[in-house]
């Protein structure tokens, strides 16, 4: 494989999305001079060393890495100078200094997994599925001060199925998002990118001349409504609320799957809830307000819990002390 001088380019990232956009740029061809990771760190029972996705890759593929504990080091940032990077590339990393992410001339390019300006912030997928999106997309961005507020470069649109888990969307669009960012270092070592303040896509209209974007996805667009976030998830928000709609307790339990798992508890313990279906009922039928929150089974087909207009099946489970199993293998050992 022949391997482009220019541009030089640093990566940074650290979890298994990432690798997929490191290894497009590498099979693209593109000079990676570096990858920046996290250090390793004690996983597991025994606690042993592990490594980061992204450092097995880089490691087995022959690059460069540096593991910097602070960024702001000045060992660390002498080594960073040192590999002359004409562009840098984020992806599932923590946050930059400025005297990082203002270091290359082309500058630092960041993959987002949300059609910004819409779920900035650290969980944008699940939040996209725990709000009922039917379409969610990847971003490309310059990086600047305030976090996720960049110049956009390029999106990509997709459909999010009303069954699909984060997991999955997950999967999908670590795959979308890589080949986008061969297209965006295409685009930036070409000249031919028009970056586009976030400001002007939540303000004024934008048709679709008037941006480049890549084929088979909605342009940007101007964001009408009030923006959503995608703030870190935290215990509380997994805690499933029966008095809800069966909509937002499917779309949470579809949402946190499967990490870190939307919650409940059953005869005193706690039991995760990875997948679902939906039955919604009216009328005289609907639950009442004291069955709310109460599981209902026959003991060999269905367990469900019911919500305000209905009922949310259990598919696939995992109780507090147990492994993650099907509906099926719960009720076996249900009825035994």
């Amino acid at each position: 494989m022949v391997t482009r001088e220019f541009p030089r380019i640093v990566f940074m990232g650290t979890p298994e999305f990432a690798v997929a956009s490191l290894d497009a740029l590498v099979q693209a061809g593109y000079n990676v001079v570096g990858v920046i990771t996290a250090p390793d760190k004690p996983a597991g029972r025994g606690m042993k060393l592990t490594e980061s996705a992204v450092k097995k890759y880089a490691v087995q593929n022959g690059l460069h890495v540096l593991q910097p504990e602070k960024l702001k080091n000045p060992d660390f940032l002498n080594e960073l100078i040192a590999l002359r990077a004409d562009l840098q590339i984020v992806v599932a990393f923590r946050m930059l200094p400025e005297v990082v992410w203002n270091m290359p001339k082309l500058g630092t390019v960041n993959v987002h997994g949300s059609l910004l300006p819409q779920y900035r912030g650290a969980a944008p997928i699940n939040w996209a599925v725990i709000n009922g999106e039917k379409e969610t997309g990847v971003t490309t961005f310059k990086l600047k001060h305030e976090i996720d507020t960049g110049d956009i470069l390029l999106q990509e649109s997709f459909p999010v199925g009303e069954d699909e888990t984060a997991g999955e969307v997950h999967d999908r669009m670590k795959e979308i998002g890589a080949q986008l960012l061969v297209k965006t270092v295409e685009g930036l070592v070409n000249g031919t990118l028009e970056e586009k303040p976030q400001s002007s896509m939540v303000n004024s209209e934008l048709s679709i001349g008037d941006a480049e974007v890549s084929t088979a996805h909605s342009p940007l667009t101007t964001h009408h409504s009030p923006l959503k976030h995608a703030p870190k998830i935290f215990t509380e928000t997994c805690k499933i609320d029966f008095t809800k709609t069966v909509d937002e307790v499917h779309n949470l339990i579809r949402g946190l799957s499967p990490f870190p798992g939307a919650f409940t508890t059953f005869n005193g313990k706690l039991m995760k809830i990875y997948r679902s279906k939906k039955e919604i009922v009216t009328g005289q039928a609907a639950p009442s307000n004291q069955t709310i929150g109460e599981p209902v089974t026959d003991g060999k087909t269905y367990f469900k819990f019911a919500c305000s207009n209905g009922f949310v099946h259990v598919l696939e489970l995992q109780l507090e002390g147990k492994k993650r199993m099907l509906i099926e293998d719960f009720l076996r050992g249900y009825r035994s």
